[in-house]
């Protein structure tokens, strides 16, 4: 015989000799008539013992933890491109969203222009998908310039023109 083997068998007779082993498998039993009430199995009939679908488990935790705003807000900037479409979705892109104001940076400025004029419409397409109040205002910034400053010091003076004329 094996060492497992004779491990196992030492295990089951020390469990029959302080009464620990009855033979069935841990959480099986035979309560399968007791019903519910006495803590058998459920019947055919909906009752507290029956699963429960793991969304709803989700949003309770989510509704008990208070993480209802961060969930709102993660809902937005990661469903960012189905909640706005491609075409928006390809030219601008969600920076942050906190207490109701998303700011989006857009690739260009033409494109900054044309969300600042879309903010409303981009406002009530969020409350249709993710839910109202998440999105109180819209603030669009476009690209960032390019910094001319390298290094931790600066010195001042004009900059970068000084070089070109």
């Amino acid at each position: 015989m094996d060492p497992a083997r004779a491990a196992l068998a030492a295990a089951r007779a020390s469990a029959r000799r302080s009464g620990g082993w009855s033979g069935r498998i841990a959480g099986r039993s035979s309560r399968r008539a007791a019903g519910p009430a006495a803590g058998g199995y459920s019947g055919a009939h909906p009752d507290g013992l029956d699963p429960k679908p793991v969304g709803s488990l989700v949003r309770a935790l989510i509704a008990d933890r208070g993480w209802t705003d961060v969930a709102a807000a993660a809902g937005v900037v990661g469903r960012w491109a189905e909640v706005v479409g491609p075409e928006i979705a390809n030219h601008a892109r969600p920076e942050s969203l906190r207490a109701g104001e998303l700011v989006l940076v857009a690739e260009s400025t033409a494109w900054a222009t044309q969300l600042r004029l879309l903010a409303g419409r981009i406002k009530d397409r969020i409350a249709v998908e993710v839910g109202p109040g998440v999105v109180t205002s819209v603030r669009v910034h476009g690209p960032a310039a390019p910094s001319w400053k390298k290094g931790l010091r600066r010195v001042a003076g004009r900059g970068p023109r000084d070089t070109y004329g």
